[in-house]
């Protein structure tokens, strides 16, 4: 891209071969000068305006907008400011800012800002109103022929994050439109930092003061980036001065457009280009534009500006690609492929609402005018539009770019734009963009939290799922399986009855949990530690329900004393060969980052869930077309080497893997039937009110987080040596499940269930067959032991087993309750 820029320049450099100053002419009748920077005279000239605020108009020679270019310069300078908000923001700050230009006249500098950036969503302001989309904010631009600005983001958690807001104009005046913006958007969604970006800042040193004093008031940074800077110096009486001279000059002119003539004759003839635009792609940034749509714009960009070349005529040597108001990004890109990929001489500007006079002098900006009707039925009415520039520039042809809502009668009437380009070029060429349609709003509800919905505290964790509390789903263990075998059923169509703990189990739970606190505590630490220092400094934490959340939260509470940081958690559902809830993922990715989100699990047994979860995470990534969701699991304990990411790879006794409801939130297994959870809904469970007697899910939280002062050192300790070391998975507890799987003639690795978490939940909730022990291993299977001897289940002790121990399920019930795709198989 410093090419394109370098070439940019050069070709600027031609195009006033002839020396003059295209702002000279109102220099010398109205006395503006502008001062500053060298640079600016290059990157603008003047012209006059009707307009009764403001008599000039800095006319950038850059932009696009006003002055045909070349696309390399145009886009190359957006770029190159994008890369430079990006090394004053660094990467992970970039990664959570959100960029924001103005309409219109900024729509593509913005986009191409965003561009450079490369890591952040794009949205733009637009005075096009869509029916369906709320607004979501809203500002006054004060020196403007047309005020207002709407935000019309699909996703309206857009501005909720608080990373930085990039704002992007074309020119930084007086700075009121960005105290305008800033003032509306703070108020509802606060940030700590801001980055305004424009290609020219000509504020005085007093609007300077005012946007300083401005954003000590409101307790954010306020940054500012631009290509050049200086000021406007304007004499006594220039406003009267400027109007008279427009008042005259139209006059002479005899007519308002200068390049307007009586239309006759039948409709224009020209030709339409089917670019074939992706469906689904968004025509630009009105309600928003993301890394993944770009992405797949750069895919289609060679194979839509061939189309192009192919309908040019064969002559063409000389070509203007003309966009429309606030489509300024596409026809941008296509203009700059085309440029790129051929040998023609690419100009590229687009047509404006903004009335300015024209003035057929090299040294005048606006040296000719196309006026038009509108044509895309706008908010406003009617009116004229213009285009400028284009008039005399002898192009061998013209290719407006419409977005579909401007291709409309009025496009194509005889005093239409087809028609006044069919004036001044041999050949004119449409093609037409879909104006994208936000999908209808999620129905998707907000989080459920306690104590509505489980024990925890509303700030804990919020549930990703919706309430079945009222809906009789449990049976019998070895009825419901028996039943799930015979009828093909999947095993998250149902529950176990929750297993209710003796007196003497209770007292052993919390002698393991006595025993373990401080012991849980270091690995919730190391791990916490491992995930700010490598995934994320503002991680979204999202269990797997139900065993990662009290995980999930003890990890939230280490963050708050460790760092002080409040992370957002929430629990979602995965189900064995039915992955991960993608209505979950999908109300992630409209609420935060992607990138950021975490998923967490209490352990490993042989990775299945590990697996699981990546292969969920590729299918929904083609079906949505969504990404940066990191299918890495952070877990408290890996005995089966299958992440990076964990607090320990001992296989020890986490007491919340003795209980089941009671030590997570009172909230049962997960439920995904077709029933009850529709296409867009989010997977259902459980709420065990009436156990409230025996929970002890805050007590357990509480038992480990009290120890988190006395291991701080040492489980920082450990982390950081963790961090230096390799941890890539070796999947040893898979190749060991394999192994007992055919010793023991089971011939299912479903059926084999590794580790001491695993165990227990075998003896919970399955049918277990054995339990295989390693030989002197001691209290932490002390609850096993006592399950068992309740069930009846024989315990042998076996040499170099890799756990210490490993729950075996009874072939008899549970193949198919169990399977690789959760569905009954004939034995």
């Amino acid at each position: 891209m410093e090419k394109a820029v370098n070439e940019g320049e050069h070709r600027e450099v031609r195009d006033a071969a002839d020396g003059v100053w295209s702002g000279s002419w109102v220099a010398e009748r109205l006395g503006v000068e502008l001062a500053g920077d060298g640079r600016l005279t290059g990157l603008l000239g003047l012209a006059l305006r009707r307009n009764p605020k403001r008599a000039h108009l800095l006319v950038s020679n850059v932009l696009g907008k006003h002055v045909p270019q070349s696309p390399s310069v145009v886009y190359g300078y957006g770029v190159e400011l994008g890369r430079r908000v990006r090394d004053l923001l660094g990467d992970d700050e970039a990664r959570r800012a959100v960029v924001l230009g103005y309409a219109e006249t900024a729509t593509g500098l913005g986009h191409s800002v965003a561009d450079g950036l490369g890591l952040a969503p794009y949205l733009h302001s637009t005075r096009r109103p869509v029916a369906g989309v709320a607004p979501a904010g809203g500002f006054e631009e004060s020196h403007s022929h047309a005020t207002s600005h709407l935000l019309l983001p699909e996703d309206p958690a857009l501005f909720t994050g608080d990373g930085p807001l990039i704002l992007v104009d074309d020119e930084f005046s007086t700075g009121n439109t960005v105290l305008n913006t800033v003032r509306d958007l703070h108020g509802r969604y606060p940030r700590r930092r801001y980055v305004v970006v424009a290609l020219v800042d000509m504020r005085s040193s007093a609007d300077a003061g005012r946007l300083e004093a401005f954003a000590r008031e409101i307790g954010a940074r306020v940054d500012l980036v631009a290509a050049a800077s200086g000021t406007v110096r304007l004499p006594e009486g220039v406003l009267e001065k400027g109007q008279e001279l427009v008042a005259r000059y139209e006059a002479l002119s005899g007519a308002r457009g200068t390049a307007r003539t009586t239309p006759t004759g039948p409709q224009p003839e020209y030709e339409r280009i089917n670019l074939h635009w992706p469906a689904g792609l968004p025509d630009g940034a009105r309600h928003g534009f993301t890394p993944v749509h770009r992405t797949r714009l750069e895919a289609a960009l060679p194979a839509m500006a061939a189309r192009i070349a192919e309908a040019l005529p064969d002559h063409a040597r000389r070509v203007h690609i003309l966009g429309f108001e606030e489509l300024m990004y596409a026809p941008l890109r296509l203009a700059r492929e085309l440029e790129r990929t051929t040998g023609i001489e690419v100009r590229y500007s687009t047509t404006t609402r903004s009335p300015v006079l024209a003035v057929d002098d090299p040294g005048y900006a606006i040296r000719t005018r196309i006026a038009f009707p509108a044509h895309d039925d706008p908010a406003d009415g009617p009116g004229e539009r213009y285009a400028y520039n284009v008039a005399g520039a002898g192009f061998d042809a013209v290719v407006a770019v419409v977005d579909s809502a401007g291709d409309t009668p009025a496009l194509h009437a005889p005093d239409g734009l087809l028609a006044r380009l069919a004036e001044h070029t041999p050949r004119v060429l449409l093609a037409v963009i879909p104006s994208y349609a936000p999908e209808r709003p999620s129905m998707l509800p907000e989080p459920l939290r306690g104590p509505a919905f489980s024990s925890y505290v509303p700030e804990e964790v919020g549930w990703l799922l919706q309430d079945l509390s009222d809906v009789t789903l449990e049976a019998p263990t070895e009825e419901r399986e028996e039943a799930i075998q015979s009828g093909g059923a999947h095993y998250a169509e149902s529950l176990p009855v929750e297993y209710q703990p003796s007196e003497e189990y209770q007292e052993l739970f919390h002698a393991a949990l006595e025993e373990s606190a401080a012991r849980i505590a270091q690995a919730v630490g190391v791990v916490t530690e491992t995930v700010l220092a490598e995934r994320s400094p503002r991680p979204v934490l999202v269990s797997l329900a139900r065993a990662g959340t009290p995980v999930g939260i003890l990890m939230r509470r280490w963050a708050q004393h460790r760092h002080g940081l409040d992370l957002p958690h929430y629990a979602v559902s995965i189900v064995r060969g039915r992955g991960i809830d993608a209505n979950a993922l999908r109300w992630l990715a409209r609420h935060h980052d992607p990138r950021d989100v975490v998923f967490v699990d209490g352990w490993t047994g042989k990775g299945a869930i590990t697996r699981e979860l990546a292969q969920a995470l590729e299918e929904f990534e083609k079906s949505d077309g969504i990404t940066g969701f990191d299918p890495e699991i952070a877990v408290l304990a890996d005995p089966g080497s299958c992440v990076r990411t964990y607090g320990t790879r001992e296989d020890f006794l986490i007491p919340s893997a003795c209980l089941n409801s009671t030590v997570s939130g009172l909230i049962s297994r997960t439920v995904l039937r077709a029933d009850l959870v529709g296409p867009d809904d989010f997977h259902g469970a459980k709420f065990y009110r009436e156990l409230a007697g025996t929970d002890v899910s805050v007590a357990f939280l509480d038992a480990v987080s009290a120890r988190f002062p006395e291991v701080t050192d040492a489980a920082c300790a450990q982390a950081k040596e963790l961090l230096a070391s390799d941890r890539s998975p070796t999947w040893e507890g898979w190749a060991a499940v394999e192994r007992i799987s055919e010793e023991y003639a089971i011939h299912d690795v479903n059926l084999v269930k590794p580790g001491v978490g695993e165990t227990t939940r075998v003896m919970l909730r399955r049918v277990p067959w054995k339990v295989l022990a390693r030989a002197g291993a001691g209290s932490d299977l002390d609850h096993v032991r006592l399950l068992a001897e309740q069930r009846g289940v024989p315990v042998e002790e076996v040499d170099g087993l890799p756990y210490t121990c490993v729950g075996l399920i009874h072939p008899k019930y549970t193949r198919g309750a169990t399977g690789a795709d959760g569905k009954a198989v004939s034995l």
